[in-house]
């Protein structure tokens, strides 16, 4: 039926005008943007209105509803599907506080401005830039990463806010993906992380079109996905055809019905779906379909051929009579039952708007443990995991755990109740991802977006298989806390291939990413302090395999310093240094070392630990001279690792004590003094860095 032929239309024509709208929007922006991916969305738009009009729970007019369902778009270049969904259901705007507004969250408008600049249609969706986007997608798989993460928050928050005759949570989790996500390690990853812990809430929707952007799928994928997810663990369902209404609401509704396992419903469907000349092609995967074909495919849906961004009647009524009505209904129902589930348990209802706001428990910091000088000490992880183990027990929602390897990054949280998130038991606090760095990273996102404090450890080195998803952390502005230890040569004998290099260098130019690298136990202590009250900004906490020495806080400044950044540790005794000494982490020691020896000569020399760049760039200009002054131009940084970056605190009469290669397999104190790391060398480069200074 033509569109223009406007009368009364029956449910069946009601639904293919929607459909079709869906497609033409999504055809139309990607014409007049002259740029995306027009073919995705043509043939998943019956997939998702089907979805989005019979089963998601939510509310257009109050997207934030903490027990919504959560739609994932994971293959995130059909962004114009999401973009056109969002539109049509009219889901309004929220401010960073989380308040809805007036506004609509997508307008025709922006449709028509997709992918051009500060429009809230970006060619990828992006969290917090469009309100109803759970998530920012584009990289394959990190999506499906998140929607693991997502899954795990929603039944830990069932398993400890649920009391009896009060589900305050029991959303679903639904994400749609394509050949890309599941060829994509991180997908094989959260894949079977998800079939393992048998989460039942979750539900992905593979996209098998069998095209890529390349060409044909089977030049590359053939494999039988369907029977690799029953191997995970998976509840399989088949939709033969992408346009079937009734297949589609029969596979979500046995989705819902499935209460012991993650469900992976494969949907065949067309690229480009009415395209003449470009169906089934990778032509319409990545590029506009052209003026011609766009006239031919809309004549193909009975479409006016030369309307765009038409929106017929009867469309929008559609839709709020839809998931508008239906999504509303089942909000108030939920906020009447939160209301009596806050008189009933307050502290609870207390605890859940504190996490909805991102907001700590009063007395988050109470009997956090005491450092006292100790020129043996401890190693950085493990006074790393005293003060997280404290912390944790004051905020129920601290979540998390270690890709395999807590018993060595100390992570696991050991005090009574803590337990483990395990299948079929989710109230535990202990989450085991296993070997599987890149899903946990992508999964502690979804648990931060869930609004649950996570945290997850592993070795630094192995930060090069989380870099994606600790990227989009930091794109998001979500709190995900990321553990690294062993963060140097110091961790011995396990050699090059474990000992972190370049990884600083590159995490710090992350923009957005928070990076302490703490100096002894108390700066761990103050560098906890820092990440945990972070809001809208990821932390990387960089620690030690190997012990280093606690400092006497009554001779050497105190530990409070780390929450600018930097600090003067120790200082010439009238405050005019000659060189001034710098490092982190454990070669602060070496520069404490060498700034006693170059006293004794004397020598005047300043120490400043400097654990975070990244907050004292954020100091007033006052700040920054008074720690490190102009006029002092003799200057020594220390750091096991690139010396990438240091010259812009050294100059160039300065000294940088680093790596310059990868390193080797021997005992740690061969491998310090095969390098360089000793106050010798430290002494050495100072009084070269005063003579080129003058």
């Amino acid at each position: 039926m033509a569109a223009s032929e406007q009368a009364l239309l029956t449910n069946e024509q009601l639904d293919v005008l929607s459909i079709n709208t869906i497609r033409t929007l999504a055809i139309d922006g990607v014409q007049k943007a002259n740029s995306g991916h027009p073919g995705a969305p043509m043939a998943l738009a019956p997939v998702a209105y089907a979805l989005w009009q019979q089963f998601l729970r939510f509310d257009p007019a109050t997207p934030t509803w903490p027990n919504r369902d959560r739609f994932v778009l994971s293959n995130g270049h059909a962004s114009m599907l999401l973009y056109a969904m969002l539109y049509l259901s009219e889901v309004r705007g929220v401010t960073p506080e989380y308040e809805t507004t007036g506004e609509f969250a997508v307008t025709l408008d922006d449709i028509k401005n997709f992918r051009q600049i500060d429009s809230r249609t970006p060619g990828h969706p992006e969290y917090r830039m469009t309100a109803g986007v759970e998530t920012t997608t584009g990289p394959l798989g990190q999506g499906i990463g998140n929607s693991v993460g997502m899954a795990i928050a929603g039944d830990w928050l069932a398993a400890n806010f649920n009391r009896p005759g009060f589900e305050v949570f029991n959303y679903n989790v639904y994400a749609f993906c394509g050949d890309g996500d599941l060829m994509e390690g991180v997908g094989s990853e959260a894949a079977s992380l998800a079939g393992h812990l048998r989460l039942p809430n979750l539900c992905w929707i593979y996209d098998n079109n069998r095209i890529t952007l390349d060409g044909p799928a089977d030049w590359s994928f053939t494999e039988d996905v369907g029977e690799r997810f029953k191997g995970y663990g998976w509840n399989v369902v088949h939709v033969t055809d992408a346009n079937n209404l009734d297949a589609l609401a029969k596979a979500y509704n046995n989705f819902v019905q499935t209460t012991d396992r993650p469900t992976l419903i494969v949907v065949n469907s067309h690229i480009g779906y009415g395209s003449p000349h470009k169906q089934d092609t990778n032509e319409a995967h990545g590029e506009p379909l052209g003026v011609e074909e766009v006239r031919l495919t809309k004549k193909d849906y009975g479409w006016p051929e030369d309307a765009q961004f038409l929106v017929p009647d009867g469309v929008l009524e559609s839709f709020r009579q839809g998931i508008g009505k239906r999504g509303h209904a089942l909000q108030q129902k939920w906020e009447a039952s939160f209301a009596e589930y806050k008189k009933k348990f307050p502290d609870l209802a207390e605890q859940i708007k504190r996490m909805q706001h991102r907001e700590l428990p009063d007395g988050w910091d109470k009997n956090l443990p005491a450092f006292p000088a100790d020129a043996k000490g401890m190693a950085t992880r493990d006074s790393g995991g005293k003060v997280l183990n404290a912390l944790a027990q004051n905020i129920p929602w601290l979540v998390g755990g270690s890709a395999d390897l807590a018993s060595s990054d100390r992570t696991r949280l050991k005090f009574e109740g803590a337990g483990d998130f395990q299948p079929g038991s989710y109230g535990g606090r202990n989450l085991h991802f296993g070997v599987r760095e890149h899903a946990m990273a992508g999964a502690l996102n979804g648990l931060a977006l869930g609004k649950i404090r996570p945290f997850g450890g592993t070795f630094f080195n192995f930060t090069d298989y989380m870099k994606p998803a600790v990227r989009l952390a930091a794109l998001m502005e979500i709190p995900s806390i990321f553990i690294y230890t062993h963060d140097s040569i110091g961790l011995g004998e396990d050699g090059p291939t474990h000992q972190p290099i370049e990884q600083l260098a590159g995490l710090r130019a992350v923009p957005g990413l928070v990076l302490l690298r703490p100096a002894d136990a108390n700066e761990v202590l103050e560098a906890w302090k820092v990440i945990i009250q972070l809001k809208n900004e990821p932390a990387a906490l960089v620690l030690t395999r190997q012990a280093v020495p606690t400092f006497d806080r009554s001779q050497y400044a105190s530990a409070s310093g780390v929450s600018k950044g930097a600090y003067v540790l120790a200082d010439a005794p009238d405050g005019k240094p000659q060189v001034i000494l710098m490092g982190t982490g454990s070669e602060v020691s070496l520069c404490i070392s060498a700034y006693e020896q170059l006293k004794a000569e004397g020598i005047k020399a300043r120490v400043v630990s400097m654990p975070s760049w990244d907050i004292f760039e954020k100091q007033s200009d006052g700040y920054k001279k008074q720690v490190l002054p102009p006029e002092v131009k003799a200057r020594v940084s220390v750091e096991a690792a690139s010396t990438f970056g240091w010259s812009q605190y050294v100059g160039p009469t300065g000294r940088s004590i680093g790596m310059h290669r990868f390193g080797a397999s021997a005992p740690i104190k061969d491998l310090l003094k095969k390098f360089g790391f000793t106050p010798e060398k430290v002494v050495e480069a100072a009084r070269e860095s005063i003579a080129h200074s003058k």
